[in-house]
């Protein structure tokens, strides 16, 4: 048995300050009952639903010096994590079934948290076919992407929309059109001006966007966008959303917490994609998070090597690690309320990616895939656990930690007290 004790419950009715036991895989008992075996410790703290994240990159197969699902899975579990969603973008392109297996038998060898693979939306990855997305149902997949590209063609773009609506799937868009990137490293705007670095527009994000709505619209289909990052992409889908049409929305806590102007010294650590934008941008992806515009908190978790990472900004890889600073980050946009802190941490993003067994309610009988998080214990951000360390906040004073993770009633993750 594992008691949680002491600690403020976030359940569906409202909080309470109440033991947590767990018995196997599932919960006991929640108020008092027989505790015993392994105590954790709560006071102070919130024991709330295991944070899940829908985008995340493991890097395997195909890049491991990078990360790997044993390292990326420690990180999860570290940052309070029981279900991640790695993407796609491996080599090979998870595109086939038998990939998705093997990604989430290797998930359930470590057991350190739920891997619910992502598959990509077109063979290879390449844009010109739609992948075999009935097999991959079958699979288990639940949500489809080519993150790292937009799938540019429109007419194979629909076509998967159609077959995954009938599916009942996702459709998830990583919106840029690549047509107004060439050679782009930062957001366009006075900062790339100044350092004479090639821009990224907004206009890029918001084109395909404004394109794929009018798309899903047409196909029913449950449209996803990922990583929003300007205030004209949260109108958009503020528009889409008052017009009935089913999309749904994830905000990095990157684009949330820092802008652009931060990379006037060209630190590659905050070199991401899409990129740091304007603090207006800024502004507005907060409030879309906070007002439920945007229902989910994701990463982007995105490792790479301190060598890939030290060379000039434009040389230097996109992507920053995440999983272990995102609940700091979202807990500072959303401290005035633990209850949207869980829907956007873990029941949203559950709800997105259709894990049944993860963001449920505490109760008797439910799974027993739960966080514990102390809102006003200070933290530096030191060595991680992911294998990679490209993070901005690497070094930082952080407030709000994940004290202890438990996944499938086993405790993978406590911090020394």
């Amino acid at each position: 048995m594992i008691t949680l004790r002491g600690g403020t419950v976030v359940t569906a009715a409202g909080l309470l300050v109440a033991d947590v036991g767990i018995e196997g895989d599932r919960i006991a008992f929640v108020g008092s009952g027989e505790s015993g075996g392994e105590i954790v410790d709560c006071s102070g703290a919130y024991v709330g639903p295991g944070f899940v994240d829908i985008h995340v990159h493991f890097r395997e197969p195909g890049q491991t010096w990078k990360e790997d699902v044993e390292t990326g899975s420690r990180a999860a579990a570290a940052g309070g994590f029981t279900a991640v969603m790695p993407m796609a973008n491996t080599d090979p392109a998870t595109d086939r079934a038998a990939l998705v297996r093997a990604m989430v038998e290797r998930g359930r060898a470590i057991g350190l948290v739920e891997l619910a693979p992502a598959a990509a939306l077109t063979a290879g990855r390449a844009g010109a076919e739609v992948s075999p997305v009935e097999e991959l149902w079958e699979a288990g997949v639940r949500i489809f992407s080519d993150d790292g590209d937009s799938v540019a063609r429109p007419d194979v773009l629909e076509e998967a929309m159609h077959r995954i609506a009938r599916l009942g799937g996702v459709v998830a868009q990583h919106a840029e059109d690549a047509a107004l990137t060439v050679d782009g490293h930062m957001h366009e705007g006075e900062v790339s001006a100044r350092l004479g670095i090639g821009g990224l527009s907004a206009e890029a994000e918001e084109r395909i966007i404004a394109r794929d709505l009018n798309l899903a619209l047409r196909s029913g289909v449950h449209y996803h966008l990922q990583h929003v990052s300007t205030a004209g992409s949260v109108d958009l889908l503020r528009g889409a959303q008052a017009a009935g049409i089913n999309v749904t929305a994830e905000a990095a806590p990157h684009h949330f917490s820092l802008d652009h102007r931060l990379l006037l010294d060209r630190n590659t650590m905050m070199k991401m994609y899409p990129p740091l934008r304007t603090p207006a941008d800024v502004r507005a992806v907060g409030r879309a998070v906070q007002d439920g515009t945007i229902v989910a908190v994701a990463t982007d978790h995105a490792p790479h090597t301190d060598a890939e990472k030290s060379v000039a900004f434009e040389q230097a890889p996109r992507g920053i690690i995440g999983l272990e600073t995102a609940a700091s980050l979202a807990w500072e946009l959303l401290a005035d309320d633990p209850q949207r802190f869980f829907d956007r941490m873990s029941r949203g993003p559950a709800r997105i990616a259709g894990l049944a067994s993860q963001g449920g309610d505490i109760r008797v009988g439910e799974a027993a895939n739960l966080v514990v998080f102390d809102p006003e214990l200070e933290w530096v951000a030191g060595r991680f656990e992911s294998r990679s360390q490209n993070s901005p906040w690497l070094g930082k004073s952080l407030r709000g930690r994940v004290v202890a993770t438990v996944y499938g009633g086993r405790v993978t993750h406590r911090i020394a007290t």
